[in-house]
């Protein structure tokens, strides 16, 4: 029953981070300065080509899918490899963003007066750590 419950949190999560991403390339501005890494100059650490936030999109709406018949609510046939190894990655993923690269993003980043710093820590960082910690509590759980 709990770990229907995660599946179902991960899965609304999983495709609200996918919609905003598809906001995004589609023009939406709103929040978009906050989610770019910057360097203590504001200058931004990277420029994403659409195609990349199309892609991540796309990941993000996979992931969701992909917890969806761990609720219960789809009959989804996944390959054996999802099944056995893509439950402990996914988190894994989220896991290791939380804790950063020790520079810009994550729980150990170094600059941390920046707009987007601010808004990592505040929103990004736990967000991730949440993912990680209800997919592996998941799995923990089956």
């Amino acid at each position: 029953m709990i770990a229907t419950i995660l599946s179902i949190v991960l899965f609304t999560i999983f495709t609200a981070l996918g919609l905003i991403h598809f906001y995004w390339l589609f023009g939406g501005k709103w929040g978009f300065k906050k989610v770019i890494p910057t360097k203590e100059n504001h200058k931004s650490t990277l420029s994403i080509p659409k195609f990349a936030t199309l892609i991540v999109a796309l990941v993000l709406l996979l992931f969701g899918m992909i917890y969806l018949p761990k609720s219960g609510l789809m009959d989804l046939q996944l390959p054996n490899l999802v099944t056995k190894y893509g439950y402990w990655i996914i988190p894994s993923i989220f896991i290791l963003r939380a804790i950063g690269d020790f520079k810009y993003v994550g729980f150990f980043k170094k600059i941390k007066s920046t707009e987007f710093a601010i808004a990592d820590s505040k929103w990004f960082t736990p967000l991730c750590s949440t993912i990680g910690t209800l997919g592996i509590l998941i799995e923990l759980m089956k």
